[in-house]
């Protein structure tokens, strides 16, 4: 079945330059790169992103994390969206765990991560954890009109497309 993922180079990977790399490990899968763009993300979508974390004790440094601030307030990630069968799945492995200590070797969060001093997981990108979650994360981040490929419902909206 075809999913949809969010993938996030997040500000940790950003700032070190990443993302031609992670770009280059999606690409060499079957998965094919439908959307694309730069993001200066502000408080209000950080939180709605990991809103479902909203009661964790690490939120506030999430948010933090998300928005550059721990990271010399490298405040743009790159947002794109991969579609594909088990899109997830192969996401999901090319990503690794979300701890890099823990992740595969070879994997993005294992080969580029580490957990800092402060205990902070510096895992480089996000990575939707299953289908559902891909699209409320992809209409959170992406308008219609930014996606080359008609992936979910849209209509018409005073002259614009809207997510149905």
């Amino acid at each position: 079945m075809t999913e949809h993922i969010l993938v996030i180079i997040k500000p940790d990977g950003m700032l070190k330059g990443h993302a031609g790399h992670v770009l280059a490990r999606f690409e060499e899968t079957d998965l094919l790169l439908v959307g694309g763009r730069v993001v200066k993300v502000t408080r209000e979508l950080a939180e709605t992103h990991y809103a479902h974390l909203k009661d964790k004790p690490f939120f506030a440094e999430l948010i933090r994390f998300l928005m550059g601030e721990l990271h010399n307030n490298q405040d743009m990630v790159l947002a794109l969206i991969f579609s594909g069968e088990d899109a997830v799945k192969k996401g999901r492995a090319i990503a690794g765990a979300t701890n890099p200590e823990l992740a595969e070797p070879h994997s993005i969060r294992g080969s580029l991560g580490r957990v800092t001093t402060k205990g902070v997981f510096e895992n480089v990108i996000h990575v939707s954890s299953d289908a559902l979650e891909g699209e409320r994360e992809i209409k959170l981040w992406f308008s219609p009109d930014e996606v080359a490929r008609e992936i979910f419902p849209s209509k018409l909206v005073a002259g614009r497309k809207a997510w149905l």
